[in-house]
């Protein structure tokens, strides 16, 4: 297992524009860790940096206690997957996976021993013999998830390796993928576009955008806790219902359209900037709460996804998503009563667009 730092990384192809803007993370041996964004972020350009498959424009990047600015790939200690299989056509498959053991001149004993070990782990015992021509797109994307696996390097780099396979076999690999990382303790840091894979596998993740880390820490920390409307909106789905609205201080409440007031306390209604966007998950606008505050907005769309219902509304001519549990058949024009877990709600800056307050209940703003 290897610690990874990067201090300070820019990218820039054209000294211009920056790729990437003085990312620092340390991720810690062992870790499974995910970079995440929408397409053109900068995280396989940043992956590749790490790879030394990309130069650095200024920064460092550090492997345990050394500095690898300028160290060949291959003597990196790394193993890495692509998107693309880049799998070797006329080689079988035991031939792809144990590529890397010939290189390095293992018994053939032992390197069978590792070939087979992984090809059952990932499904593949039945296909050693096989050539990539002769597999599934899942199957091949498996081969090169076994050459990887199989070297035993102590950093694995994953570029959106699963997102040629089908949904199912994807749901069955993240799982997979997870307890093979955790079993042979190496350092995984892994790409994806997906947030319910990073969610999901990842021990913590970064959130990219436009070459800036956006925030980093566990699935749960950055879910609950977003530090600003891109983070609140791109994880998470359906996204975050938003609304700009209005703090009243006389009145201490906040105004989110003429039909909907929510109150909060005199100190809050002081600290807190007098317009703000107001956040909500789908899952905290709640069934009616007995005692409560109750609002009303008619239906405009209902989603039956079988264990979960997704009820959308009208609220002042912005579109909200309500998200309950179970199967509710509901009527487009229907009136919706619901209530608003205020735990839960997010408060945002309309200029930076930064968190300034999570939860009218706790009382507590965000520095």
């Amino acid at each position: 297992m290897q610690r990874v730092r990067l201090e300070n990384i820019k990218k820039s192809y054209d000294k211009q524009t920056e790729v990437l803007s003085e990312i620092t993370i340390e991720i810690e041996p062992g870790e499974f860790f995910v970079l995440v964004g929408p397409s053109g972020c900068g995280k396989s350009t940043m992956l590749r940096i790490i790879a030394g498959l990309e130069n650095i424009t200024s920064g460092n990047l550090i492997f345990g206690e050394d500095v690898v600015n300028d160290i060949h790939p291959s003597k990196r200690g790394i193993t890495m997957v692509f998107q693309n299989y880049a799998l070797y056509p006329h080689m079988s498959v035991e031939e792809n996976i144990g590529f890397g053991l010939q290189v390095k001149k293992l018994e053939k004993g032992v390197r069978k021993q590792k070939i087979e070990e992984v090809a059952a782990m990932l499904g593949l015992s039945d296909y050693l013999k096989r050539k990539p021509r002769q597999l599934s797109g899942g199957q091949r994307q498996r081969v090169a998830l076994a050459r990887a696996i199989v070297n035993e390097q102590p950093i694995c780099l994953m570029d959106e390796p699963l997102s040629n396979l089908d949904a199912k076999l994807r749901a069955h690999m993240r799982s997979e993928l997870r307890r093979l990382q955790k079993k042979l303790g190496f350092t995984m840091i892994y790409v994806t576009h997906d947030q319910v894979e990073a969610m999901t596998m990842g021990d913590r993740m970064m959130i990219l955008d436009k070459g800036y880390a956006q925030q980093i820490g566990t699935p749960m920390d950055i879910y609950n806790y977003p530090e600003n409307i891109f983070v609140a909106t791109f994880i998470g789905s359906p996204p975050m219902n938003l609304k700009q609205a209005s703090v009243h201080v006389a009145e201490c409440s906040i105004q989110l359209s003429s039909a909907l007031s929510i109150a909060i306390s005199e100190t809050m209604s002081k600290k807190i900037p007098s317009s703000v966007i107001f956040g909500i998950r789908p899952e905290h606008l709640i069934q009616p709460v007995e005692g409560g505050t109750i609002y009303k907005a008619p239906i405009v769309n209902v989603a039956l996804l079988g264990n979960e219902t997704l009820i959308s509304i009208d609220v002042d001519s912005e579109e909200w998503i309500c998200k309950w549990g179970g199967q509710w058949n509901y009527k487009i024009g229907q009136l919706l009563e619901f209530s608003i877990n205020e735990e839960e709600v997010c408060l945002f800056d309309t200029e930076t667009e930064k968190i300034v307050q999570k939860g009218l209940i706790e009382r507590k703003v965000v520095e």
